[in-house]
């Protein structure tokens, strides 16, 4: 049985639905041949498709088309950042992909609204000697999946700088909602990821500093500068250009999704006042809403919102599917309150009537179980 016409998605932090420019551009090759490694006509077609997308990744970023380098997704480009140096400082909020790649890392705590301490990385990086900062790495991630909680990463690259420490950011949540550039923020390294834009699922990119080369992961051809061998995912990475190049354009409308996630939080508050917004206190990313719901478990409220009609999630989709508490929520100090959150996330197909049913049915189901 498929799903409803009329369910409501609210889970773009998982994936977001495919745009339909990403769709159109990637139709126009079905059937091509496509190898940008070919000298042939069809092969220097296949290349200018390639390097225009490169360029359009690289706007989104605020970096040059030649740093760009094409991945399997944002798991394949944290791990080929994380890859290249011994020593890796990263905070306790992070996504697995992050974390699992480096499980041996110094981890930095954060505070209750799961923001790092500037003054935290700043003693400890104050005590690197200068052989070990030439091999350490600082990855903080730009924005939670979890709670939309937004990092201070301009403030952590001066403080990086200033320690001759590299520093990597996964972004993959930032893209199309909050501007980057690479070039003045005085990052080392972002990782992106196409489907959670609303382009293709299975690719992704690292993007560099113009001095910095990211560790080889597949050996081979030499494709991607020759730091990621294997015939190129043409469709996927032309479907990520163009979702790149709209979600660009349409960057504004997160202002609007900010306003209509902000009032349905305030009806949610006022009818179910022990119902509490997770990072409340702290910059959060306009598409994203974390309730604690102490009443009910993440489990049941996530099942009775989708028998209701509404698609969210219970924090990262990325445990094969399965519902554990959130190491976010306890690493912000909650874990009493990790089995009690749950998460909205809007994106481009979203309407103000989608948040405000989510609001009428979420207190709905509350009160039921209260």
């Amino acid at each position: 049985m498929g799903i409803s016409q009329n369910q409501i998605y609210l889970d773009y932090n998982a994936t977001a639905p495919l745009r339909p420019e990403a769709a159109d551009a990637m139709s126009a090759m079905f059937g091509m041949p496509a190898n940008p490694s070919s000298v042939h006509r069809h092969g220097r077609d296949a290349r200018a498709r390639l390097e225009k997308a490169r360029a359009q990744v690289a706007l989104l970023a605020g970096a040059r088309p030649q740093d760009v380098i094409f991945t399997s997704g944002g798991t394949e480009s944290n791990n080929m950042v994380l890859a290249g140096y011994q020593h890796i400082i990263t905070s306790s909020v992070e996504h697995d992909a992050v974390l699992s790649a480096c499980p041996d890392a110094y981890r930095l705590g954060v505070d209750a609204d799961g923001v790092v301490r500037i003054e935290d990385i700043d003693s400890v990086l104050a005590s690197l000697d200068e052989t070990e900062r030439s091999r350490t790495l600082v990855s903080v991630m730009a924005a939670n999946n979890e709670t939309g909680v937004i990092q201070p990463i301009e403030e952590i690259a001066r403080l990086c700088a200033r320690h001759n420490v590299h520093l990597h950011s996964d972004m993959v949540q930032v893209a199309g909602k909050l501007p980057i550039n690479l070039s003045e923020t005085g990052l080392d390294y972002i990782t992106l990821s196409a489907h959670k834009i609303g382009g293709p699922s299975g690719v992704g990119a690292v993007i560099t500093a113009p001095s910095r080369r990211p560790a080889t992961m597949l050996k081979g051809g030499g494709q991607e500068q020759g730091r990621r061998s294997g015939t190129e995912n043409m469709l996927g990475i032309i479907g990520f250009g163009a979702a790149a190049e709209t979600a660009l354009g349409q960057m504004a409308d997160m202002q609007i999704l900010a306003d209509w996630h902000r009032n349905a939080e305030t009806q949610i508050i006022a009818a179910c006042p022990d119902i509490e917004i997770i990072g409340g206190r702290a910059g959060r990313l306009a598409n994203t809403s974390a309730f604690y719901l102490p009443a009910i478990s993440s489990e049941m409220a996530v099942m009775g919102l989708d028998l209701r009609g509404l698609s969210i999630s219970a924090g990262s989709a990325c445990s094969s599917g399965k519902m554990k508490p959130s190491h976010v929520i306890e690493a912000m100090g909650m874990p009493q309150k990790a089995g009690h959150v749950i998460r909205v996330s809007s994106g481009w197909k979203t309407q103000m009537a989608d948040l405000m049913m989510l609001a009428d049915q979420l207190i709905d189901l509350y009160k039921q179980a209260s």
